[in-house]
């Protein structure tokens, strides 16, 4: 190798590995970014920045509830609130022919429209999926069947008689005391604490399906 190769190998080939070595660390924080909590449970205690939740799952947890923190309520609905063109999310687990079935359907209020559009795993049951989309077909009879549709595909909902529904609505902190059914998602932060973006609170005794 001569001097003038070896200039210009050390000039294309340093900035080369020290990107791959930047990508690598990238690569490295985002793996290590622990996944979301869930929580579904019932409100024990509150205070002004965290409420604590007997989970379902026999846990006490104490969840950080700060300035962001969105608070929806979950109200009954039925089916006739369910239309074309009305924006819905659903648990639901596969069925043979490809289809789902529900486990729960949750009504969006017009102005969250696109919340969470799309179809990805959920944990509400083994092999459950959440499906966010714009109902297309609606056919009352015959197994209560939607068409869901997202961006980038859509999903034949089977609903069955039992299933619950649910509307969600805007609501805010006076929602959370004590005994309210609640489901969040938890953020697990460096300290270990959790932190929730948004709380589902059901209101008139409703308990949150999803």
């Amino acid at each position: 190798m001569n001097i003038r190769f070896g200039k210009l190998l050390r000039t294309f080939a340093l900035p080369t590995l020290m990107s791959a070595g930047l990508l690598g660390a990238s690569y490295a924080v985002h793996a290590q970014t622990p996944p979301p909590v869930g929580v579904r449970g019932a409100i024990t205690a509150v205070s002004e920045d965290a409420i604590k939740v007997h989970t379902n799952r026999g846990e006490d947890l104490t969840i950080k509830v700060h300035k962001d923190t969105q608070v929806r309520a979950v109200t009954l609905a039925k089916l006739t609130d369910i239309k074309p063109g009305s924006y819905i999310g659903t648990a639901a687990t596969p069925l043979p022919d490809g289809s789902l079935k529900a486990l729960e359907v949750h009504v969006f209020p017009p102005a969250m429209a696109g919340t969470g559009d799309g179809h990805r795993a959920w944990d509400l049951a083994p092999k459950s999926t959440m499906t966010n989309g714009t109902v297309g077909d609606l056919v009352a009879t015959n197994g209560r069947t939607l068409i869901l549709k997202y961006k980038g595909g859509e999903k034949k909902i089977v609903v069955p008689d039992d299933v619950p529904i649910v509307n969600l609505e805007s609501g805010d902190r006076s929602l959370l005391t004590v005994g309210i059914k609640v489901v969040l998602f938890a953020k697990k932060e460096a300290d270990s604490s959790l932190s929730a973006s948004f709380i589902s609170a059901g209101k008139d005794g409703v308990t949150p399906p999803m």
